[in-house]
């Protein structure tokens, strides 16, 4: 039997059960074809809001449940996204424009954060602290209580997950929206193989919608941390909506992640890792190599390279074999990328690959002789476009590195990796790959970025997560009633 049988869920959203939605319903449309391949649930504020009441109720008696009944759901849910990954693949590819291996790769994600998320629910909750007073004092984690997530469309199904998995090993209720775009395989996915794990009925709510039903979430005074990943500019709203209504949210947000390639990399190799890193999902991912700094006496050695590789990419349906790049999200995204990359070559750029597009299919774009000004260097372009700018000195790439907003990710390609790490030291980043390019996620590596790019690691390893889905109590306990003076 199937994981995702249209039947269950078609038109519905996910409150513990398949139920209509307040909201109505909205298509699920592939954007390799054009065609609707399914129909969701479109949740409103009022769903919202009767899903975070029923969340508290259930919340309770999870919290207080063993600790090993939760790792066990978990442990399921891992051992399920690997039994059920070639059917989740085939929805990614069509829902998503995902290829094959990009695919393949996030659901392996989903597995070891749904077993990773598992043995966190083990792990010590506090510690025993000195007192001036003769008592026990320590301090202790304690589950946040609601948790409320809103994730977006390009890795619909890891960055919805990396947040429900923990939140719910460490005892909270889960509400998730999903983009509306991606919402089977953001959303219908996580629900279905958490309820055939076995998690309790009201923990875990996901709700498509538009801004009204994330405005709600943010609101509803029930959800005590909100877990937020998408745009800098959307990010920048949840983040003052969630501190006027005093409650913390975890901000993971955009990047335009920087590249730096030194005269003694292996300019081969540093073009294969530059391409990965800015075409790998249509560029679609907040760790994209948006910049190359690349040192000026290989600068034109590597733009002939990354160019050969651009050309030699094949664009087109995902589930078609040999494809390597698949279509831009909708129209909205495409006509962005373009706008960028035109305004690119009015600025002085040229164009040494792409440039040009089939509907949603844009084809792997190379842009030469940039600046810090060219717009495709200086913002995120969520797209695959690679510009590459040119450098003299370690002082002029740092210059270059640090002049972004942004600080998500960082790559540095030398051959001598002290050197690169020295160089590292010197840009403000959350990730840091020495001799890599700059997309990469581990469930047991702490994932977040600085500046513009978001509110630091709230996400992977064991601190990370214990500090984002619970609250620092303090108890103190003494035999006897201690005496005061009135």
């Amino acid at each position: 039997m199937p994981l995702l049988d249209p039947n269950e869920w078609t038109d519905r959203v996910f409150t513990g059960t398949w139920t209509p939605a307040r909201g109505g319903t909205a298509p699920v449309t592939s954007p390799t074809t054009g065609q609707a391949i399914g129909s969701i649930g479109s949740a409103g504020a009022d769903d919202v809001t009767d899903s975070v009441r029923a969340a508290v109720s259930a919340q309770r008696a999870w919290a207080a449940a063993p600790y090993t009944e939760r790792a066990a759901v978990l442990r399921r849910a891992g051992d399920l996204f690997e039994r059920y990954a070639d059917e989740i693949v085939e929805w990614s590819m069509r829902e998503t424009g995902s290829a094959r291996g990009k695919a393949g790769f996030e659901v392996h994600l989903a597995a070891t954060e749904a077993h990773e998320s598992a043995a966190l629910a083990s792990q010590p909750n506090g510690e025993v602290l000195r007192s001036e007073q003769p008592r026990l004092s320590l301090s202790r984690r304690v589950p946040a209580g609601v948790v409320g997530v809103i994730a977006p469309f390009n890795f619909p199904l890891i960055l919805g997950l990396r947040s429900v998995a923990p939140a719910l090993a460490l005892g909270n209720a889960v509400v998730l929206k999903p983009d509306p775009r991606t919402a089977v395989t953001g959303g219908t996915v996580i629900a279905q193989i958490l309820r055939e794990a076995g998690l309790p009925e009201g923990l875990l709510h996901v709700l498509p919608g538009g801004a009204e039903a994330g405005a709600r979430l943010v609101e509803e005074p029930a959800v005590r941390v909100v877990s937020f990943t998408g745009s800098t500019e959307a990010g920048r709203k949840v983040g003052e909506a969630a501190g006027r209504h005093l409650k913390r949210a975890h901000l993971e947000l955009g990047g335009n992640s920087p590249l730096v390639v030194l005269e003694d990399a292996d300019v081969e190799r540093a073009a294969s890792a530059g391409a990965w890193g800015s075409f790998l999902h249509q560029g679609q991912i907040c760790m994209t190599t948006g910049r190359h700094l690349v040192h000026s006496s290989i600068a034109d050695a590597y733009v002939e390279l990354l160019a050969a590789k651009a050309e030699a990419l094949a664009v087109g349906d995902p589930q078609q074999e040999g494809t390597a790049l698949g279509p831009l999200i909708d129209e909205g995204q495409r006509d962005r990328v373009h706008g960028l990359v035109s305004r690119s070559v009015e600025a002085g750029a040229r164009v040494r690959a792409g440039g040009t597009y089939d509907g949603l299919m844009y084809r792997p774009t190379v842009l030469d002789r940039v600046t810090p000004d060219t717009p495709a260097h200086a913002e995120e372009v969520f797209g695959p476009v690679a510009p590459v700018i040119a450098f003299d000195t370690l002082d002029e790439a740092v210059e270059i590195a640090t002049a972004s907003d942004h600080g998500l990710s960082l790559g540095v390609l030398t051959g001598n990796p002290m050197r690169g790490m020295e160089l590292a030291e010197r840009i403000p980043t959350g990730l840091v790959h020495v001799n890599d390019q700059t997309v990469d996620d581990e469930a047991v590596a702490p994932f977040g970025g600085v500046g513009a790019s978001g509110t630091g690691s709230r996400f992977g390893g064991t601190a990370a997560n214990l500090e984002a889905f619970t609250e620092t109590q303090w108890v103190t306990m003494q035999a006897d009633i201690r005496t005061y003076p009135f």
